[in-house]
């Protein structure tokens, strides 16, 4: 069964703006495209945004594993989830922004090693792991069966946006990061909004319980 469009067009106006805001991937992305050109900088960020696969395997065997055994263990598991969500808005709310992109120059690579690069810091992660499980739970519905390929669909969702924005990342950087280096509190808003949307997200569904 396939998510509903409510799901499909909530979550996917969520991760946007979430993989939008200034973070180490995409900070990343731009560094390598800045120092080595737009082809180098697209493949590094499809590297990352491919390494959100292997998160979305574990987040779907996790929580079909979890629904199997405990339907209140996955109810616990979107509250504590929903806590977490919170603490992270509350953080990026409260940052002063100021991020910066470096885009001095680098040796090259080939770009075989900058996607296995940018695939390999994505998928070690264990802070996007724990983000993967806090986040995609938020918008299974249980009633409606099959979570764990609702699970995989968000995943997949998630993994196919990241592509696009980190590739645009890495075709725009050199303009971007130029952008964004003038205009520290560009990233600051684009902090508060995401930030908005992880308190929202996660009051959610405290207030639904």
């Amino acid at each position: 069964m396939l998510i509903s469009p409510e799901q499909f067009f909530g979550f996917l106006a969520a991760a946007l703006l979430i993989t939008a805001s200034p973070g180490p991937d995409n900070l990343m992305v731009l560094g390598v495209g800045m120092s080595r050109g737009r082809r180098q900088g697209m493949v590094f960020g499809l590297g990352c945004a491919l390494g959100c696969l292997s998160h979305t395997l574990l987040a779907t065997l996790g929580v079909s594993a979890l629904i199997a055994a405990s339907p209140p263990a996955f109810a616990a598991l979107k509250v504590c989830g929903g806590l977490y969500l919170v603490w992270l808005g509350i953080g990026a709310l409260r940052s002063r922004g100021g991020a910066r992109v470096d885009g001095a120059a680098v040796p090259d690579e080939s770009l075989a090693r900058l996607f296995a690069k940018g695939l390999f810091a994505n998928s070690i992660n264990p802070k996007v792991v724990l983000f993967f499980l806090s986040f995609l739970p938020q918008f299974v519905l249980a009633e409606r069966g099959g979570v764990s390929w609702q699970t995989a669909q968000l995943g997949l969702i998630f993994t196919a946006q990241a592509c696009v924005l980190f590739g645009l990342l890495g075709y725009f950087s050199g303009a971007v990061g130029t952008w964004l280096n003038h205009r520290p509190r560009a990233g600051l808003w684009l902090d508060r909004v995401a930030g908005g949307i992880f308190v929202a997200l996660g009051l959610r569904l405290m207030i639904a319980r």
